[in-house]
């Protein structure tokens, strides 16, 4: 949203698509429209999401799990511009700024053949990587405080301060949902809030594997660091592909490679 909010087109229209909520024999109407008998209970004309934004933003979530003929027609629309209807035989021209987003090692998807590596470059523009919440703590102050200003509105209370404890719980918590997982926590915390002071009630915050542990950060660290450098020496460095160290610990590539410069591993020392 916050690239839309401040770009050129930040007058025109914005539309979002979950690829993954879609049924595959609808997700084709959805983007480029249908025409009137395209198909069984197409009673009418249809204008699709691409048409509606002509001159402005389209986002499209979980595009890792487009199907392949959607895809073909996807790449078609990013190289001339141009697309049919369902049913229909005229090109139509747009104009439109697509932003893409997807919680799959697309990497991975290629070579497994579930998705085409043509449109993955066409798509990887300006890739952003978002790491994931555990591994930007420095960010969990700012979220609390957005949610919490967000929540205390909805639920009309006035809260003055954040429980330092509560702070530094959610810190320290690993956050396997990552952020929305934080907002439900926060959400949730908010309705039972009956102080100005807002805290956490830390039996919400669900149990996963490091927290059930008891690690502490810094051994949780360690403990990772280990661990990857193990697949990366298993698999010689490779960090992608099928014999590679984010297959073998079954992550996504984009994760694995965050985690590597975080944690400060070389990964060239275990190729060979």
């Amino acid at each position: 949203m916050a690239v839309y909010q401040h770009g050129s087109r930040a007058k025109a229209a914005f539309l979002a698509l979950n690829c993954a909520a879609i049924p595959e024999n609808l997700l084709e109407s959805e983007l480029f429209g249908h025409e009137k008998g395209a198909f069984t209970g197409a009673d009418r004309r249809r204008i699709g999401k691409f048409e509606q934004c002509n001159g402005g933003t389209l986002f499209l979530d979980e595009i890792g799990d487009m199907p392949p003929a959607t895809q073909a027609k996807m790449l078609r629309v990013l190289q001339e511009q141009t697309f049919e209807r369902v049913g229909g035989n005229a090109a139509i021209r747009v104009d439109v700024r697509l932003i893409a987003a997807t919680n799959r090692d697309l990497q991975a998807a290629i070579e497994a053949g579930t998705f085409r590596a043509d449109l993955f470059y066409r798509l990887n523009v300006f890739p952003i990587v978002v790491p994931p919440l555990r591994e930007r703590t420095e960010d969990i102050p700012l979220l609390v405080e957005y949610f919490v200003g967000r929540y205390a509105r909805q639920a009309g209370k006035t809260i003055q301060r954040i429980a330092k404890r509560t702070l530094a719980y959610l810190q320290a918590y690993p956050w396997p949902g990552n952020v929305r997982e934080l907002q439900n926590v926060i959400e949730r915390s908010m309705i039972v809030c009956e102080t100005d002071e807002f805290v956490v009630d830390e039996s919400w915050l669900s149990v996963g594997p490091m927290a059930a542990s008891g690690l502490l950060p810094h051994a949780v660290a360690a403990h990772e660091k280990a661990v990857i450098e193990e697949a990366l020496r298993a698999t010689g460095g490779r960090v992608f592909g099928p014999a590679g160290a984010a297959v073998r610990l079954g992550v996504p590539r984009s994760t694995l490679e965050s985690k590597i410069r975080t944690l400060g591993i070389n990964k060239n020392r275990f190729r060979t």
